[in-house]
């Protein structure tokens, strides 16, 4: 009999496997059933070709661990009684093997079927409202849809009674809302908050301002432009920024622009026209790049006997919008020099970021001007925030928020990859990709060494954990922001099930043999970063681009900065993010500095880790 043959004749048979007080647990799976008895229940008309055991499953053999495993909450409702309860539920993964299917599925399109059934099976258009249709549901799916999956095991689970019944988040308006809890009786979905239906439109508070005035540091800002730029009242742009002087965030300075003003740090900060002349023996042979304030701030704290130096360009003009788009734009640097270990360092921040034109020269010629500056630079580390990649079933693999990505190799010995153009075609996803690599690894050999080192020293402790605490040390002084961890409940993982809607699913747990997390530690994983606003914005496309090139992580596109790195014939350079959000680190604002922080430990492991100087 052939094997196609073999799958027609299949039935899909759930079968009863076990039930306490509390849980019920279901097996669904394919099997041939050549006979029938009264101890099944064989359905006919729009149902055929599914059958009920209608006696408890028994275990016969050496037990199959799941391949892959999904868990999700809902909120039920009694009809009568109108009290919520809250369930657990589980499910679990077999896939065919290769002797009984034509195609032998890889891990990562395992997951890719066990989501996309995840999300028919939860889509909010057919919801199943009740246990039968939600067990229905599945069987048909298995029936007709999804011939990949074996075998599927269901598991519900009654939770303890939630303090406080959780509403369905109203549409996003001006600002972001902080996703909480799916309530499955109202389509177990929720509006994604990321997306505003009213556009880009931003509320005017005191920390955006800030926020626009750190992410353009060190380039200074004006009133009238940050008003013009965002729509917003000229005066309260002003109240905004004296609030913000009488607090010492931000200084005045000349043509009316403003900056952010540094705290001391018990280091000094010089204000200067150029940069100095430098003892070759002081020049640094490492460059670290970062992108937002938090993220200078948290390499600075790596830093030893460091001093700054900034060089401020402001241009008067009797027009404010030239005269913003110049200071914001401009060739202000900011430039901190000291030790890390062994080695001299510099480290740098850009202006703004991303792919309009302005940010794009802007940053391209800031890198170019420090690699102009310091000409003994040999390696270069683009440290900061980024966006990690989950895995929804598979715990080893899964990138959380406060872990960190080091940019190594892929299949095609590119670390960094910058999706230009994606589109669905008929055979498939197609990507229009930029690759980047250095000429020379050893920044990735010696990420590669310490994260075997650490997978390997179950009870020893990283050396980027003692730099972050370190680090949370010297930075506990900063009035803001704070680097301390955010509560592991704010690390809520979402996937999407429809175009605006999401549902909130359970972090992956560890199996045996998985290499356990040590708390309050991030964990390091290596893998290409990724960019490109197209792919970022849309989960489906994200998903299954990282999949394809094997990123683990997503920023906010430094293709232009690693244009100048290698214009410049620097041989040596790597990217680390430490995940602040599940897109590209941009919209998770509380794990930032923290994430920053973490990034940072991992880059001062690396630099010690490497060869001392030889020219000093």
């Amino acid at each position: 009999m052939t094997e196609s043959s073999l799958v027609e004749q299949e039935r899909v048979v759930m079968t009863p496997k076990g039930k306490t007080s509390n849980s019920t647990t279901i097996l669904i799976e394919r099997k041939l059933v050549e006979t029938t008895n009264e101890k099944m229940h064989v359905a006919g008309g729009e149902h055929t070709g599914i059958i009920i055991n209608k006696e408890t499953a028994t275990e016969n053999g050496e037990y199959v661990p799941a391949q892959l495993s999904l868990v999700f909450k809902v909120f039920l409702i009694n009809a009568q009684t109108k009290k919520h309860t809250q369930e657990a539920r589980t499910l679990k993964f077999w896939f065919r093997t290769p002797k009984n299917c034509q195609d032998n599925l890889g891990e990562e399109n395992q997951a890719a079927v066990a989501q996309d059934f995840f999300r028919e099976l939860v889509s909010p258009k057919e919801f199943p409202r009740d246990y039968v249709g939600f067990i229905k549901k599945i069987m048909k799916l298995m029936q007709h849809n999804y011939l990949e999956i074996a075998k599927l095991e269901v598991e519900l689970k009654m939770l303890d009674e939630p303090a406080e019944v959780p509403t369905r988040p109203p549409m996003p308006g001006y600002c972001r809302i902080d996703l909480s809890t799916i309530h499955p009786s109202i389509l177990s979905t929720s509006v994604s908050a990321e997306e505003s239906v009213l556009g880009n439109i931003q509320i005017l508070t005191r920390e955006k301002v800030l926020e626009i005035i750190e992410s353009a540091y060190p380039n200074p800002v004006t009133i009238p432009d940050i008003a013009k730029e965002h729509g917003w009242d000229e005066e309260e742009v002003a109240h905004h920024f004296s609030e913000l002087q009488s607090k010492q965030l931000v200084k005045a300075m000349e043509h009316g622009a403003f900056t952010r003003q540094q705290s001391q740090d018990a280091h000094t900060i010089t204000i200067v026209k150029q940069m100095p002349t430098m003892a070759s023996s002081k020049q640094p042979t490492i460059a670290i790049i970062t992108a937002q304030y938090c993220e200078k701030l948290a390499v600075d704290a790596m830093i030893e006997n460091k001093e700054t130096f900034v060089r401020y360009t402001t241009v008067g003009s009797s027009s404010p919008t030239s005269e913003y788009s110049r200071t914001r734009f401009g060739e202000s640097n900011v430039y901190t020099l000291g030790n890390i270990g062994a080695h001299r360092v510099v480290s740098t921040k850009l202006p703004t970021v991303g792919h309009t034109r302005e940010a794009m020269t802007a940053a391209g010629n800031t890198t170019t001007r420090l690699l102009g500056t310091f000409q003994k630079v040999d390696y270069v580390f683009l440290v900061g925030v980024g966006g990690g990649v989950p895995h929804f079933t598979d715990y080893n693999k899964h990138v959380r928020l406060g872990d960190v990505v080091i940019s190594s190799p892929t299949r095609n010995k590119s670390i960094y990859l910058y999706c230009e153009n994606a589109e669905v075609t008929d055979k498939g996803y197609q990507f229009e990709i930029k690759n980047y690599s250095p000429n020379n690894y050893c920044l990735q050999d010696i990420s590669s060494q310490l994260k075997v080192s650490a997978d390997q020293d179950e009870s020893g402790t990283p050396p980027w954990l003692k730099y972050l605490k370190e680090g949370l040390n010297i930075l506990s002084s900063q009035r803001e922001p704070d680097f301390n961890a955010p509560s592991a409940e704010t690390d809520k993982l979402y996937m999407s099930i429809g175009e605006r809607d999401l549902i909130e699913v359970a972090h992956p747990v560890p199996q045996d043999g998985n290499i356990k997390r040590l708390e309050g530690c991030p964990r390091i994983h290596l893998g290409a970063v990724a960019a490109g606003r197209q792919i970022v914005k849309d989960d489906r496309l994200r998903q299954q681009f990282a999949a394809q090139i094997g990123a683990l992580a997503f920023d906010c596109e430094f293709d232009a900065v690693l244009e100048s790195i290698l214009g410049n014939c620097k041989d040596s350079f790597v990217c680390i993010r430490g995940i602040s959000d599940y897109k590209d680190g941009t919209r998770r604002k509380e794990w930032q500095p923290y994430a920053s922080l973490a990034a940072a430990s991992v880059m001062k492991s690396i630099v010690c880790g490497m060869e001392a100087p030889t020219n000093v």
